[in-house]
């Protein structure tokens, strides 16, 4: 895939430019032998040296690139997140456990109510709900779109929460004493929607996982929460042993319409 040209009157600035466009040519698979060295994205572009290596700090930093003394630079194995099955999970746990930086771009925290979320956490229809949803983050890519309900009963306090940098679970233990006790998740793989993808920065062709999870303590359910998480960059684990054994439960999923997932105001 050819090298798109950098516009001098775009507002980004030419590094930014640069770095978006190696993404690209990376999501596409371009340089699967070697990573060009700086002198040949210095011609290619027809950019300064200072361009090049601002460009290619962050790309070094996330691992997308490498290079060692005295080598050509290449493309990195991809830096993927793990999530155990069957383990009550925090996806902020999950990225730092993977040595990334985790942090959230807020799009929704409000009072609503929905009536089918309602009723799956066994409260009637018109019962008030804590509504927050996330845009979340693995170092500078997208990695989920995160939507949570809770019983704003219960979880009036998180309206004041900064969620930019920090766990649904922490805040919710930390400004009313609930801790999850456990719950039931369903994980199926899905294609996104054209919404969904420009969120999340899909490549093309990429799929996802849908995890749909009801959270619940020991009087109930008291979460229900919706994940769409990038199929590229995300992985779930299980274990297993001779006494133990291991177990499985396959559901299968009715074909429906995905729901509206339009980005709101």
């Amino acid at each position: 895939m050819s090298a798109r040209a950098l516009r001098r009157d775009d507002p980004l600035p030419l590094w930014a430019q640069l770095q978006r466009d190696l993404r690209r040519r990376l999501a596409h698979g371009d340089f699967e032998r070697e990573f060009p060295g700086e002198m040949a994205l210095r011609r290619e572009y027809e950019v300064s040296r200072n361009t090049v290596r601002e460009a290619l700090r962050a790309l070094r930093t996330e691992g997308v690139v490498t290079a060692g003394r005295g080598r050509a630079p290449r493309v990195g194995e991809p830096t993927e997140i793990q999530q155990p099955l069957g383990a009550l999970y925090s996806l902020f746990a999950s990225v730092q456990a993977a040595g990334l930086d985790q942090h959230s771009i807020v799009r929704t925290l409000d009072r609503r109510a929905d009536a089918l979320v309602a009723v799956r956490l066994g409260l009637e229809e018109s019962t008030p709900l804590v509504h927050l949803e996330r845009l979340r983050l693995a170092g500078p890519e997208p990695l989920a779109l995160d939507r949570v309900w809770l019983p704003a009963e219960l979880a009036e306090p998180l309206l004041d929460a900064d969620f930019t940098h920090t766990s649904l679970y922490g805040e919710l233990a930390r400004r009313t004493g609930v801790r999850l006790a456990g719950g039931t998740e369903q994980i199926h793989a899905a294609m996104p929607t054209p919404a969904e993808r420009r969120l999340l920065g899909c490549p093309p062709g990429t799929g996802t996982f849908v995890i749909e999870r009801l959270g619940r303590v020991a009087s109930g359910p008291i979460e229900w929460r919706r994940t769409i998480v990038r199929g590229d960059r995300f992985a779930f684990r299980a274990e297993f042993d001779a006494r133990q054994g291991y177990q499985l439960v396959v559901a299968a999923v009715p074909a429906v319409s995905p729901p509206n997932l339009q980005p709101t105001a």
